[in-house]
This record gives C-alpha cells, sequence and structure tokens, in this order.
C-alpha cells in the first residue's frame, strides 16, 4: 500500500539569489576518424581524484559526459571554473587519444551505433524509451538560476517562457544530423520533444498549487521524481534554482559562460523590474516562437505574448540586451554581454559557425576536427 510520503515533492531548498550553475554535456571523439566513440568511462576512470572545481559525471551512452560547476557568483566566476573544468578534462582525454567538442549534435554519428552507460537509471530509461534514448546523444547547456524561494523561482520560469527563443538562438549549434544539414539552427530540440514529458512547465505561481500538481503525476504512476521531467525550464527544489535546459552546447567554454551571464542578467531584470505579470495565454505562441528559433535563429519571427506584435528575434535580442545592460553591469558582466551583442549583430552562433567550417573544408570529419581543437581552447 503506497503511502502520502512516496508522492510528497521535496521541500525547496534555500539558495542565495541570482547564483548561478553551469552543466555542459560534450561529445567524446575518436582521435582517428571523429566519430563519437564510447570512452565515458575511460575518461570518468582518468578523471577519478583529479583537482577541479564542480564535477564530471556519465550520461545516457558511452559517448558523452557531463560537467558542472560549483555554486558561480557571477560571470567571472563562471568562466574561470569552466576553463578549470576544460583544462583537467583536455588533459586526460589527451592521456587516451581521444577528443572532446562541444556543439548540440554530432555531425555524422548514428544513434544506432551508441551503447548506453552502465548505470541502472540509464537502462530503465533504455527499456522505457526505447530507441529514444540512444537518439538521446546530443548535448545541452543548462543553467541553473538561484531563487530566494519558491514562489518566485515559478514566477522566474513563466516569466522567462517568452525569452526561450533568445536562449535557442544565442547558443544554437546543431545543424547537422547523420550528416545532413537539416536547415534547422538547433536541430538537437527536435530529439527532446519526442519525449512525453518534455515542453512547458504546467502554469502555476505557488509552491502549493505545484506541489498538487506533482502529487497527481506521481499518483499515475508517469512520474517519480522530479528528473522524469524533461521541460524546457523546470524547478530544481533540492539546489533552490530554475533550470533552463533549451540551450544548445556552445562550441566553447566562453560562450557557455556568456550564455550564463545573459541569463542571470535577465533574471535580475525581471525580478526587480517585474516588466510583465506572466499569465497562461502567454504560452499560446510558446510552441511556434520555440519553432522559428530552433528553425530560423536570429532570423526568425516571434509574436510577443499578449499581443499580436510579431518581431525578429535579432531585434528583440537586441532590445533585451539594452534592457538589462545596467543590470549586468552591476553583476559584472558587461564583458559577456558586450561579446554576445557582436555576435547578434553579425548574426553568428555555432550553427552558422559549424556551417561555414562545412563550406570552406568540404569535410564534416574536419569540421568536427576543428571542433574539437576549439573546445580545447586551441582554435579561435
Amino acid at each position: 500500500m503506497s503511502s502520502d510520503t512516496e508522492y510528497e515533492l521535496q521541500a525547496f531548498s534555500q539558495s542565495a539569489p541570482l547564483t548561478l550553475g553551469v552543466e555542459l554535456e560534450l561529445q567524446i571523439v575518436s582521435g582517428q576518424d571523429y566519430n563519437l566513440v564510447g570512452a565515458a568511462p575511460d575518461l570518468l576512470r582518468e578523471m577519478a581524484g583529479r583537482q577541479h572545481p564542480g564535477d564530471v559525471k556519465p550520461e545516457i551512452t558511452d559517448s558523452m559526459i557531463e560537467l558542472s560547476t560549483d555554486i558561480c557568483q557571477d560571470y567571472q566566476d563562471a568562466l574561470t571554473q569552466l576553463r578549470s573544468i576544460r583544462h583537467q578534462l583536455v588533459s586526460q582525454a589527451d592521456r587516451l587519444g581521444i577528443l572532446l567538442s562541444g556543439g548540440g549534435t554530432h555531425p555524422f554519428q548514428h544513434w544506432g551505433q551508441q551503447a548506453i552507460f552502465d548505470a541502472p537509471r540509464f537502462h530503465h530509461l533504455s527499456q522505457l524509451y526505447g530507441y529514444l534514448a540512444k537518439q538521446f546523444t546530443i548535448f545541452g547547456q543548462h543553467v541553473h538560476i538561484g531563487c530566494p524561494d519558491p514562489d518566485q523561482a515559478l514566477w522566474l520560469l513563466h516569466a522567462f517562457g517568452r525569452y526561450i527563443p533568445h536562449l535557442i538562438t544565442l547558443s544554437a549549434a546543431s545543424p547537422f544530423v547523420q550528416g545532413i544539414d537539416t536547415g534547422f539552427q538547433s536541430a538537437r530540440l527536435n530529439s527532446v520533444f519526442a519525449f512525453p514529458l518534455s515542453g512547458r512547465a504546467p502554469f502555476v505561481l505557488t509552491w502549493d498549487d505545484f506541489a498538487a500538481y506533482y502529487r497527481k503525476m506521481v499518483a499515475t504512476g508517469v512520474v517519480k521524481s522530479m528528473k522524469d521531467f524533461y521541460w524546457d525550464i523546470r524547478p530544481k527544489p533540492e539546489f533552490g534554482t530554475i533550470e533552463l535546459r533549451v540551450m544548445d552546447t556552445p562550441l566553447s567554454v566562453e560562450r557557455a559562460a556568456q550564455i550564463a551571464a545573459y541569463a542571470q542578467a535577465l533574471a535580475r531584470y525581471l525580478l526587480q523590474e517585474k516588466p510583465f505579470a506572466p499569465q497562461e495565454d502567454d504560452y499560446l505562441v510558446y510552441t511556434y516562437n520555440r519553432f522559428q528559433a530552433c528553425r530560423f535563429g536570429y532570423d526568425g519571427r516571434l509574436v510577443v505574448p499578449g499581443s499580436a506584435e510579431q518581431r525578429v528575434i535579432r531585434d528583440d535580442i537586441l532590445r533585451t540586451m539594452a534592457q538589462i545592460e545596467l543590470h549586468a553591469y552591476d553583476l559584472g558582466s558587461t564583458e559577456a554581454l558586450n561579446l554576445l551583442r557582436t555576435e547578434v549583430l553579425q548574426g553568428r552562433n555555432g550553427a552558422s559557425e559549424v556551417r561555414d567550417a562545412w563550406a570552406r573544408e568540404g569535410s564534416l570529419e574536419e569540421v568536427v576536427r576543428q571542433g574539437c581543437e576549439r573546445w580545447a581552447g586551441r582554435l579561435s
């Protein structure tokens, strides 16, 4: 007989407001043919006991790993930690004769060749989702933002919904899938959307209401923990954060830190200025806006929630950057914002850089090799 405690949501932990945490899923690449290689167990063994911030963990298949920072105060803290973890990872990868890369998808790997990492949770997911589990050999950046209390966390989660196209476009780095240019800026998110508990969180603004929703979901047997939700943004009660999950893993740790800084400044702007009140009807255009960003990036068009106004995504990002400029200054991330603004004005992101490399080299193997060199900090 089930007890009521089985259905209870974990209490929302205390967290310093606006602190950051960054997670990056990385490709493990063969130094011979530049395809993915199932070397995660070997790399994790080499990393064991090494001194670095944060953590390095397995992911669902053997050809990927996830790095995560400790709690970061600001952009420079995140950048320093990410560079330190990268240094250790690249050093140990070099010892093993393997390479590491950013990017949301590997340009020519085939999902059927991937092996599930030997861990109970990953085997469970493989049994549950079938071939989708191996197709989940895709690579994302997650950013955690500390929230002062659970109700403000839910408010911020829904307020961020209208800026999801920004985060997708700035990080987009997955134009190729299985050797084909998909025409998308971020093809990775199409794989995420295949999961039944993906999409967006239910529109509730109090932790009590969210806990009631969670109890109902657990009672159905569909959900066993918060990890079962693959939402674009989800609360993380154990950390006292919201987790932004739509970004592709950028091609460098520097870009990953800049995107985290943009999210932090945007969160400060939203929480302090409250420029609008989130509404359920904001989600009427959510999927459309999300698609436009995935497909067209900076040139996509979004519908401003609560209106019929349409804006080019590039223009909306630049407008928002102007609105959050003082917040970025107060947080010490003016440099990050300026670097991102330059990319926006020039229409550059990871997807455009991958396509440029393909046009220049005519070889996806060479595109991957250069991506690995860039990730390692050996190629600008």
